[in-house]
């Protein structure tokens, strides 16, 4: 069974992820983990979701069945999570959430010992215990051999700890207005406290949780609230996380949301002027804009892309030794504190740019002006191949003698193929991208 998608296991709670689903695969996964097993502990968080509750008491039963201690922390951002299975010596670490997808459904990412999302091989691992029954019994333990979970609630402040020292220590927020929008996620009750303490005026905002309004009409997903928020309130910056706080959108003082890849390219001149860019080498994947390419390379800073997903942002980043990367979404990585993509982080990291500038955040991250792009999502009945659709080839040469780039793939979480399509003549492109949405959605519908 095919479980693993883009980032970990998604899907709607209580049908994809059921309670028997997730058992078996907390037993799979603990068996796999057990080859290479130091502390015999997992570390378990979990976002706000009501369906939470299911999924995280179905791991622990999962994991103790099979000999593993677990420790529960609560609710917890993904980037917490990574850095404390790390910190807390676990064997792996385990992070129930959807991220940036609605209430009912759900997720699981998993992290080795070392705090790095698992690659496919380490997927593909567990997916072939996940189907092998036999050897599942075959690892029940028994007796004294029978693992156990305790919860530790207070475990957050090695996190805040480890935020805080990214932040410049001849540095303040002291001053700072900061309208952060928490989704009513794993952030609501971290984020403020990192600001405040910083010394800033923080207005928090969607940090009242209930398990069913995680992303609702607000955080990353929908900023257009905080963006409303920032003028109402007349604050210098808005900061918006998603769900599992790994993604971040920064609304400038006049409400205007700030493009991903104009904080990439900000921020990646920024660490190359304080002599922190490892090798003048940047991240960034597929979708990301001409124009940042082109600004990067204007600074003597080379782009390197890879495919859609944080968790190849970073292989490519330890490939070719570099220290920045980041996706035109918000999730941007900072390896040096970091070993996936880190809102709180950034954020930090963005308001540390803004005060070495002097500027305003609007004056600060208007840095190029960005090519035509568009994008549109089809809704489909399959996934076939793409380079097996009849006709596919002659579109891509039609788009390219048009001097124009194109990313056409399949999400990994939904049914729902993506175009996107950049020129320099919006014109010609709006036409080709009619012409492909027609294209696809009657050779997949």
């Amino acid at each position: 069974m095919e479980l693993f998608g883009t980032d970990g296991v998604r899907g709607l709670a209580g049908e994809k992820l059921n309670a028997f689903t997730v058992m078996r695969l907390a037993m799979a996964a603990g068996i796999y983990f057990r080859k290479k097993a130091k502390t015999n502990k997992i570390l378990v968080g979990k976002d706000t979701r009501r369906s939470g509750y299911m999924i995280e008491n179905a791991l622990v039963s999962g994991l103790t069945a099979v000999g593993y201690n677990v420790v529960q922390i609560g609710p917890m951002p993904t980037p917490a999570i990574a850095f404390l299975t790390e910190n807390m010596r676990c064997d792996a670490g385990i992070m129930i959430t959807a991220s940036h997808n609605p209430y009912y459904d759900n997720g699981i990412k998993f992290f080795n010992c070392d705090g790095n999302k698992l690659n496919q091989i380490d997927e593909k691992a567990i997916e072939r215990i996940f189907d092998n029954i036999e050897k599942i019994e075959n690892n029940f333990a028994i007796k004294d051999n029978i693992g156990r979970s305790k919860r530790i609630d207070d475990v957050i402040g090695r996190y805040i700890v480890l935020i805080k020292n990214s932040f410049p220590r001849e540095l303040t927020l002291a001053g700072v207005k900061i309208v952060v929008d928490c989704a009513n996620g794993a952030s609501y009750s971290v984020a403020p406290t990192i600001f405040e303490e910083l010394g800033a005026d923080v207005i928090p905002l969607c940090v009242n949780p209930n398990g069913f309004n995680i992303n609702t009409n607000c955080g990353a997903m929908h900023p257009n609230y905080l963006a409303q928020k920032v003028v109402e309130k007349k604050a210098d910056i808005g900061i918006a996380l998603d769900g599992d706080a790994d993604r971040i959108v920064v609304v400038d003082e006049n409400g205007k949301i700030i493009d991903g890849d104009k904080l990439i390219g900000a921020l990646a001149v920024y660490l190359k002027r304080e002599g922190k860019l490892i090798e003048d080498r940047v991240v960034a994947t597929i979708m990301s804009n001409l124009a940042l390419e082109e600004y990067l390379a204007d600074n003597s800073i080379s782009l390197v892309r890879s495919d859609v997903g944080d968790k190849h942002v970073l292989e490519v980043m330890k490939d070719i030794s570099s220290n920045f990367g980041g996706e035109q979404s918000g999730h941007i990585i900072f390896s040096d504190y970091a070993k996936t993509g880190d809102g709180l982080l950034t954020a930090l990291q963005v308001l540390a740019y803004i005060l070495y500038s002097r500027k305003k955040t609007s004056e600060a991250f208007d840095i190029f002006e960005l090519s035509p792009q568009l994008q549109e999502n089809i809704k489909i009945s399959y996934k076939k191949p793409i380079d097996e659709i009849d006709g596919s080839d002659e579109l891509f040469k039609e788009v390219e003698s048009l001097g124009m780039r194109h990313v056409i793939r399949y999400s990994g979480t939904e049914n729902l193929m993506r175009i996107l399509i950049e020129g320099k003549d919006k014109e010609a492109l709006e036409k080709i991208m009619k012409k492909s949405v027609e294209f696809f959605t009657k050779a997949l519908t």
